[in-house]
């Protein structure tokens, strides 16, 4: 079938369960070729094809609602929903959103880019339908990883208490990024595994029918029967006792089941949840045999070979190097744990779990946990490495103010991912760290020129013992440059100047130290002598350079990939207007919008972060102090 001449998934209704089938195989085929082009989510999404088709048969899009949790399994969905002809533009500047994107169709109803929303948004969705008299169906679709964040629990609490009628669906496919963790994980495994239960009940309520009526006792037996059958058949029967009827497990693979499934669910009353098991990477075998993680989201690969198209560079990556740094610091420092919320393989922890099994944690989707329990292992003499991704640190926010800096606690916070990130979008570009981490008390923030003074900041915040630091690194790799063989501590606050000048100063930090460097020498070929200082430490300021440069009476030119509001340049302002100083400051960086997916110079083009800004903002500064001088 041509999947770009679909405009809406209405023809589903048509079509038997062979005709599925074949659709089902030519999207596989579809999907394995336009991503090994542009990369992205393949597999969460080559596991739900046949859910993805059954759910738009069985219900009418986009009056009823379809909440993708994460949205990272929405490729499926757009294909069906008029979008296959702008696959070849996936996750690229201004092309197709890898996630849903309510301006790009009627039928994404809603946005996400991080887990575990969904329930709580289809609840306000139903409640809303509710008091509107409207007759809709709300269909969340959750991740079992997905279904471990505090945020879904809370969620799926309020909607059992509240009997609202809801259709859940548990897409189980025993895996979120990494391999799950946790209790509940645990239940769903048992769940899966007891496949028989609804069936023994049925024909356990009709063998009671049968039986001639004796009065209520033993009616009242007959119930504690089913009840005791159900226990024994499903430790726990979590769902139930939550509030949901549950149906499942049932094979998600199946056009059979889901379609019986989907029908008796439209029939009920109250919240259903049905518990449907899929295969991740299903269709394609280097992702389907994926164990870890690797083929959740990818980049480019060879259809034929499942090899990666990797680009051609000898630096390391930052998240490898950060890790690395840290397993050599602990095996001389016994206190260092590493905590991560499901990112071990993306935050390249798996040699610090090798080596140290017993002093590695990975909490599953629960950011907020993480954060906490890093605040509990710092109060008993721990030194905890918490790995977060910027964007999931966003989660944590009370959990590191409230726990973590009111306290005053030693806990090492590694902000992977900090900056601009690409493909992945709105929902994961690591800009607000600094802004929401500024304000904190006791907070320090620091972020790297390089590799090498990399390794020697992860060293830094081990030996710092006077409350919490974060260290922010960027996606991919570093610049390449020779690497020290002993570790040293950077004096915390301490910036250092890497290029002399006299007529204007650049104060930048981390990825845009090399864009300044490019400007500076521009502008040295333009006659304008300028100064570029590494301002390594973005909380505590170095003050005494700041007073320093102030004294010279130069224009300061700030620049961060990092949101303006509260950012870097803020703090250097705040710092003059509280010491009563005039300076002459101007600010380049991320401005009050979300910044959109795309390759990174793209973004930063479009949002005037480039050489060329640089080069013209330092020289319209330093006219327009010349002319205040002459006059």
């Amino acid at each position: 079938m041509d999947l770009t001449s679909i405009s809406s998934p209405s023809f589903l209704k048509s079509l038997d369960n062979e005709q599925l089938k074949e659709l089902s195989e030519d999207i596989r085929s579809f999907l394995i070729e336009k991503l090994s082009v542009t990369g992205g989510h393949i597999g969460p999404n080559l596991g739900v094809v046949e859910l993805t088709i059954a759910l738009h048969k069985s219900f009418n899009s986009p009056e009823d609602k379809f909440l993708w949790d994460v949205g990272h399994q929405a490729y499926v969905h757009k294909i069906l929903t008029g979008r296959a002809d702008q696959f070849d533009t996936l996750r690229q500047f201004k092309g197709l959103c890898g996630f849903p994107k309510r301006i790009e169709s009627e039928h994404d109803v809603w946005e996400a880019g991080h887990s575990s929303t969904s329930l709580s948004a289809a609840m306000g969705m139903a409640k809303a339908r509710d008091l509107q008299n409207k007759k809709n169906y709300v269909v969340p679709i959750i991740g079992d990883g997905a279904l471990t964040g505090g945020m879904a629990l809370e969620a799926l609490n309020h909607i059992g208490h509240e009997k609202t009628d809801m259709i859940v669906i548990l897409n189980d496919n025993e895996m979120s990024i990494a391999p799950n963790v946790g209790a509940l994980h645990n239940v769903l495994g048992k769940l899966r595994t007891h496949g028989t239960y609804n069936k023994a009940k049925d024909e356990l309520e009709y063998l009671l029918k049968k039986i001639p009526a004796v009065g209520g006792k033993l009616a009242g037996t007959a119930e504690r029967v089913k009840d005791s059958l159900k226990y024994l058949l499903v430790s726990g029967v979590f769902f139930e006792e939550m509030g949901f009827t549950y149906l499942g497990p049932i094979d998600g693979h199946s056009f059979e089941a889901l379609e019986e499934n989907l029908k008796n669910a439209k029939k009920m009353r109250g919240p259903v949840l049905l518990h449907v098991i899929t295969k991740k990477g299903k269709g394609y075998k280097p992702a389907e045999q994926d164990k870890i993680g690797t083929w959740h989201g990818t980049g480019p690969y060879k259809m034929e070979t499942g090899a990666f198209v990797k680009s051609v560079t000898k630096a390391p990556s930052w998240s490898g190097l950060v890790a690395e740094t840290a397993r050599k610091l602990a095996r001389t420092d016994k206190r260092i744990v590493a905590i991560t919320p499901a990112m071990p393989v993306g935050s390249k922890l798996e040699g610090f779990a090798s080596e140290f099994p017993n002093r590695m944690f990975d909490v599953g989707i629960a950011e907020q946990h993480a954060t906490t329990m890093a605040a509990g292992m710092a109060a008993d003499g721990m030194k905890p490495f918490l790995v977060i991704y910027s964007t999931f640190l966003q989660r944590a926010y009370d959990q590191v103010l409230h726990d973590i800096c009111r306290q005053n606690l030693n806990v090492v916070i590694g902000i992977d991912r900090s900056g601009l990130v690409g493909a992945d979008g709105e929902t994961h570009q690591g800009v607000y760290d600094i802004s929401f981490l500024r304000h904190m008390p006791n907070m320090v923030i620091m972020m790297p020129k390089d590799e090498n003074e990399g390794q020697h900041m992860v060293k830094t915040a081990f030996e710092y013992s006077d409350g919490p630091i974060a260290l922010r690194y960027p996606r991919g790799n570093g610049l390449g440059v020779p690497m020290d063989e002993n570790l040293k501590t950077i004096p915390i606050g301490s910036w250092e100047v890497i290029k002399d000048g006299t007529q204007a100063v650049i104060l930048t930090f981390g990825t845009t130290i090399p864009m300044a460097m490019k400007a500076a020498e521009q502008l040295t070929e333009a006659n304008i002598s300028v100064e570029v200082v590494n301002a390594r430490f973005i909380k505590p300021l170095d003050e005494q350079m700041l007073r320093s440069l102030q004294e010279r009476n130069i224009p300061i030119i700030t620049v961060e990939e990092s949101a303006l509001q509260g950012g870097f340049g803020s703090a250097v302002l705040e710092f003059f207007n509280e010491e009563n100083l005039q300076a002459n400051v101007k600010r380049i960086g991320i401005p009050d919008v979300f910044i959109e997916h795309g390759d990174v110079s793209q973004l930063l083009e479009e949002i005037h972060i480039t050489t060329e800004d640089i080069v013209k903002l330092v020289k319209t500064s330093v006219n327009e102090g010349s002319r205040y001088i002459s006059s």
